[in-house]
């Protein structure tokens, strides 16, 4: 996620704004099989489950429950993970908002965004009883076992993978804070956060103005134990805000979390050189074009479907060099082994990469 404040008074300026934060909630009326055109790859191997629940959470943000249609239990998951939803012929993945401790329903909340390249208004047109393809739940923001204390840091949608954090803190007996930033009435989930005040949670803070949201951050950046670590979930903008001032006061990069919303998200990056082994290729990666796009251009047929690093179609096999992963596909494990990229999304640290191709 990432960052800026803008206008005097206005906490979600234009500068934080999640693109559509303000548009319509509700569409039509999804049929059963409206989602369904054949199993996509990014949800193949997954579950087939039902909605059994649709509750308006704003006016722009609606809350969504799957269920196994037979009524089995659902995989439990590391808190933190999101789901892969497929939705014609393409998927996007969404944080869940559960503790992921043995789940009979995973629960999701969507943001429309009209213009979206993702599926939220198929999302929002979805009614209780229609059936989706989804993939198993993946970590891509796992809280650290190790941890003292967490700090738990949201704004507008990003208090979906922080409400997951902050129910399994509580009910693990973890000692959590969580700063949530909204819009004054268009706060999400802020009765599910409130009632994990009683439940074990330490400390709720509602900011609905840049100065009170400055004047808390800075208070809890500069008074946690060392053995605290952040979590911050929301606009690029805001989120590299606050993870610039942590390490400003102090913060190492190992404490430090931040969860991505996907690639429409993403910078330009930096120009890179990628040679092909196999090929005996060098190609040049400019600032702003993929490594698949530059793959494409010079002839090399790469399989891929959903071109937002989420579906792991476009994995590449990396020889020497480190990727700058920027997937929602890899494990923390297989990421932090720089033998694998999704081409799509991701670039390199390096000045040259080379790839077995």
């Amino acid at each position: 996620m990432r960052h800026h404040f803008g206008h005097h008074g206005s906490l979600l300026s234009p500068n934080w704004r999640v693109p559509g934060l303000l548009s319509p909630c509700r569409g039509g009326i999804m049929t059963v099989t409206a989602l369904q055109t054949g199993i996509h790859p990014a949800v193949d191997g997954g579950l087939l489950l039902e909605v059994t629940n649709v509750s308006i959470q704003t006016d722009s943000i609606v809350s969504i429950t799957f269920a196994d249609p037979s009524g089995g239990p659902l995989p439990s998951y590391v808190p933190g993970s999101h789901l892969v939803v497929q939705y014609g012929t393409g998927v996007n993945a969404y944080s869940l908002t559960g503790s992921g401790s043995a789940p009979s329903e995973y629960a999701i909340s969507v943001l429309q965004v009209e213009d979206g390249g993702g599926g939220s208004v198929a999302m929002h047109r979805l009614s209780v009883g229609d059936r989706v393809q989804v993939s198993r739940p993946r970590s891509a923001f796992a809280p650290v076992s190790t941890a003292t204390h967490h700090l738990l840091v949201a704004a507008g949608i990003g208090i979906t993978p922080i409400l997951s954090h902050a129910r399994a803190a509580a009910e693990r007996g973890i000692p959590a804070s969580v700063i949530y930033v909204h819009r004054r009435g268009a706060g999400a989930h802020v009765a599910d956060a409130s009632e994990l005040l009683s439940r074990g949670l330490t400390e709720l803070i509602e900011c609905t103005d840049r100065g009170s949201f400055q004047q808390v951050l800075t208070e809890k950046l500069t008074t946690q134990e060392l053995g605290t670590h952040l979590y911050v979930c929301g606009p690029d903008p805001f989120m590299n805000t606050v993870l610039d001032q942590a390490r400003e006061h102090g913060w190492s990069q190992a404490r430090l979390h931040s969860e991505a919303f996907g690639a429409a998200e993403l910078d330009e990056g930096e120009p890179f050189t990628v040679n092909l082994v196999r090929s005996g290729i060098r190609l040049d990666v400019p600032a702003g074009v993929s490594l698949l796009e530059t793959l494409e251009k010079a002839g090399k047929s790469i399989p891929n479907m959903c071109r937002k690093g989420i579906c792991g179609e476009c994995s590449l096999s990396v020889l020497r060099g480190t990727p700058q992963h920027r997937d929602l596909y890899l494990s923390d494990q297989e990421k932090a082994a720089n033998t694998t990229m999704m081409c799509c999304v991701s670039r390199s640290d390096d000045p040259e990469l080379e790839l077995d191709l």
